[in-house]
């Protein structure tokens, strides 16, 4: 079955594509989950350049698998922006492009900040760094890498909040594609991301102590997103 019109664009039914969409969005959650919700904690050790060094140095194959999510994490993001921005374009195309600028924003930042947990590896693994570092310099070294990574990471959540806010709207617009719920509660976790990094470094001792609970909105809108985009796909738009 041909998915694709005499000017090459893709003609797939809307419901196909939203389930397309969904199933990578899943996907961003497994890879994303994997590399920043276990394997980066478990790895960087805020303060002790030391403990961060060795528990990279202990987990070599856990830290390349990681790098490798991050980089499978961006590449499906990309995708499920994309399928939604097919599917949401009629709706307001300058919202639909904005969209996808900031999700390739968000994108481009993770793979990147990708390169610097892989070099914190190769110094913790390579014992030319310790020869010329000495064994504290090459941890120290280390411990820059992955802060970088771990800011970098909490740089990007600017783009993984803020591109919930124009697919809120969109959804919310959709002539029934989407239920309207669906488009606040979008909404809501973009805002409940920005509120959450502004805490991270503004005033990390506030924002360690109410991180679990203002992600709450945001964890709500990505799975009600994904769970809808499953199970439904989308309603039958009604064009005006």
């Amino acid at each position: 079955m041909n998915t694709t019109t005499a000017n090459g664009e893709i003609n797939m039914p809307p419901k196909r594509l939203a389930r397309l969409a969904g199933a990578m969005y899943l996907l961003v959650g497994i890879f994303g989950g994997f590399s920043e919700g276990y394997v980066d904690p478990k790895m960087y050790v805020p303060g002790s350049a030391a403990a961060t060094a060795m528990n990279v140095i202990a987990n070599p194959g856990l830290v390349r698998m990681s790098v490798v999510a991050h980089l499978l994490d961006g590449t499906f993001f990309i995708f499920v922006a994309l399928a939604l921005y097919i599917l949401l374009r009629h709706v307001h195309k300058s919202t639909a492009r904005a969209m996808l600028v900031l999700v390739a924003l968000a994108t481009g930042i993770i793979c990147f900040n990708a390169i610097f947990q892989f070099e914190g590896l190769r110094v913790a693994t390579d014992t030319s760094y310790t020869a010329a570092l000495g064994a504290a310099g090459a941890n120290a070294l280390v411990m820059l890498l992955l802060d970088i990574q771990h800011y970098g990471t909490l740089a990007a959540q600017v783009f993984f909040g803020l591109w919930l806010v124009p697919l809120g709207y969109l959804a919310y617009k959709s002539s029934r594609m989407f239920p309207k719920w669906l488009g606040v509660v979008l909404i809501a976790g973009g805002v409940s991301y920005i509120v959450d990094l502004f805490a991270a470094f503004i005033c990390p001792e506030i924002a360690s102590a109410i991180h679990g609970y203002i992600v709450i909105p945001s964890a709500i809108a990505e799975i009600s997103m994904v769970i809808y985009l499953l199970a439904v796909g989308v309603r039958a738009p009604k064009y005006t």
